[in-house]
This record gives structure tokens, C-alpha cells and sequence, in this order.
């Protein structure tokens, strides 16, 4: 399968590329920079071309040639700035909606008026639900939506686009709304890699977390990234599917998991101690639809993060 990858160069985007080239698939990607992040290894690099693409403006003319010569089968709609805190609070920034939003709208035009209509799949997140109650955290694809902050707001309104194209027969079109995930490379402005680069950092001090009593639903990107293709290659038209474990963690319990792996424990401090609880995904769709079901369990995801960032600290 030939697939386009919009946003190969984040987190999820390089362990897209590198689980669609294990498949057998072809792959192209494009980014704001053009460029790979350095600790992506040579063999992908060279593997893949890569085009640069600030997806809030049209794609520049040679560059739309060459994705149409290539023939995209599939495209990963994965570009988004997808750290909340940064889409703003109660409503999206202009750069979110520039991003998220108008950006989901350039790639539309990019894919529908192409011979061959490749089959598109949104990235979209769990945070474009309604807030949940803990006695009933779980959300299929059919619980409300309704998102309070910037991000969810940003995402939901992606995928509306998504879906009126999807509609009007334009696209082919599958939406992935993913729960929490982590795995190495994850930037440090999320919780476990924020976690595991301050254990492994050599300092010394107390370790400062958010809070221990934050119930979320957490997977590792691997089993994500498997979840994307199998919706590509079996998921149903004009359908949303979750993405994510099914498990509710308890992020105190984490904290412990990844003491025990170091076999030492340091001193915590909770700068906003108290209750919070994230949306736990319903898989049911995703299982029945495709073969796709969560290999990887939490243990092995905190493993990798720790040795990620160990190496990191002991590099020059």
C-alpha cells in the first residue's frame, strides 16, 4: 500500500512510518520543517521521502505534483498541534484553528480531487467527548460530545469537515479518536515521559508531578499506530472508532510502576493534588471491525520510556 503520512515527523508520525514499513507499505511524508527529527534512524530516513508542508497554507504546486505522481492509497491525517495545554483554555487559539482546523481543511483539498481517492484517516482524540462522571467513565462512539477546552474543540471541529466531506461522497474517510498513549520519543510536556526524564536525569530533589489520582485510559503508541492501519485496511467508511486500552490507570500506580523498575523511590510532590477523570475508551467497535486488538502492556510501555530517557541522559 502506498501512504501518505501528514505530520511524519511527531511523536505518533515516525512510529506510523516505521510499523507501515514493516508491513510492506510505501511511504511518503511531509512536515512543517521538511525535516526529520535527528534521533529517527537513517534507515527510515532514507527509506522515505519527505516533502515540507505548513499544512495552515495549500501545499506549494510542485510538491502537490509529486504527492499526486506518487498515488496515495492512504493518507494519515496526523498533523496537529497536540499538546492541550498549548490549544488554548476555554476556546482554541487562532494557531489551533489555524493547525487543527484549517489545516484538516487543506488536506481535503489536497486528497478529493485526486483520479484515485485514497482512504483518509483523521486523527482525532477522546477530548472531544463530554465530560465523564467516575462511576461512568467508559464512552463508546456514540456517547456525547462536547468538549470544554480549546484542544477537544479544535479536534471535533476537524472532524466535522472530515465527516461533511465524508458525506457528500468527496472522501473516504475512517476517524480514529485516540485515547492517551506514550512510548519513547515522546516529548516531556506529557505526563509519563515528563515523569520518566526527571527520574533519569541524575538530579536529585523531589520529583514533581500534577497529581496521583488522575484515572485515564493509556496505551502505548505501538499498538496506536497498529490501530491506524488496521482502520485503513478494514475499518468502515464514514465511521469513528475509538482508540485506546480499555483500562483505567490510576496515575499514582504508574508512579509506582516506575519506582519498582528502578528498584529505588524519591521524594513527590503534587503541585495540584485531586480527582480527574479522562474518558476510558470502549474498544468494542474497533475489535469487532478489525483484527486489531492492544498487545503491549503498561509495564513494557514504562519500561522502554525509562530506557529511552536514560539514554538520553547519558548522551553527550
Amino acid at each position: 500500500m502506498r501512504a501518505l503520512i501528514c505530520g511524519i515527523g511527531g511523536f505518533v508520525g515516525t512510529h506510523l512510518a516505521e510499523h507501515l514499513l514493516a508491513a510492506g507499505d510505501t511511504v511518503m511524508g511531509c512536515s512543517r520543517s521538511g525535516s526529520w527529527p535527528a534521533e529517527v534512524a537513517a534507515d527510515m530516513t532514507d527509506r522515505v521521502p519527505m516533502i515540507p508542508w505548513d499544512i495552515r497554507r495549500p501545499l506549494a504546486e510542485p510538491y502537490r505534483r509529486e504527492v499526486i505522481e506518487f498515488a496515495p492509497q492512504a493518507v494519515y491525517h496526523l498533523a496537529a498541534i497536540s499538546v492541550p495545554g498549548a490549544c488554548g483554555a476555554d476556546e482554541p487559539t487562532a494557531e489551533a484553528r489555524q493547525v487543527n482546523v484549517q489545516g484538516t481543511a487543506a488536506v481535503l483539498d489536497l486528497i478529493t480531487p485526486m483520479p484515485h481517492q485514497p482512504r483518509l484517516l483523521l486523527a482525532s482524540s477522546c477530548y472531544v467527548y463530554a465530560p465523564v462522571q467516575p462511576e461512568q467513565p467508559v464512552v463508546a462512539e456514540d456517547a456525547p460530545l462536547g468538549p470544554l477546552r480549546g484542544y477537544g474543540k479544535s479536534k471535533l471541529a476537524a472532524e466535522r469537515l472530515v465527516a461533511a466531506a465524508a458525506r457528500t461522497g468527496r472522501v473516504d474517510a475512517v476517524i480514529a479518536r485516540a485515547f492517551q498513549h506514550s512510548g519513547p520519543r515522546q516529548s516531556p510536556q506529557m505526563i509519563l515521559p515528563d515523569w520518566a526524564s526527571q527520574l533519569t536525569a541524575g538530579r536529585q530533589g523531589p520529583l514533581r508531578i500534577l497529581c496521583r489520582d488522575a484515572f485515564l485510559d493509556l496505551s502505548d503508541v505501538r499498538d496506536v499506530v497498529r490501530a491506524y492501519r488496521a482502520l485503513v485496511v478494514d475499518g468502515k467508511p464514514q465511521t469513528v472508532y475509538n482508540v485506546g486500552s480499555g483500562v483505567c490507570h490510576r496515575s499514582g500506580d504508574l508512579l509506582e510502576q516506575f519506582f519498582a523498575l528502578l528498584g529505588s523511590r524519591r521524594e513527590v510532590v503534587e503541585t495540584h493534588p485531586g480527582r480527574r477523570q479522562h474518558p476510558i475508551a470502549d474498544i468494542t467497535r474497533i475489535t469487532s471491525h478489525t483484527h486489531w486488538k492492544p498487545q503491549i502492556d503498561i509495564k513494557t510501555t514504562l519500561r522502554d520510556l525509562l530506557e529511552y530517557w536514560q539514554q538520553r541522559s547519558e548522551s553527550p
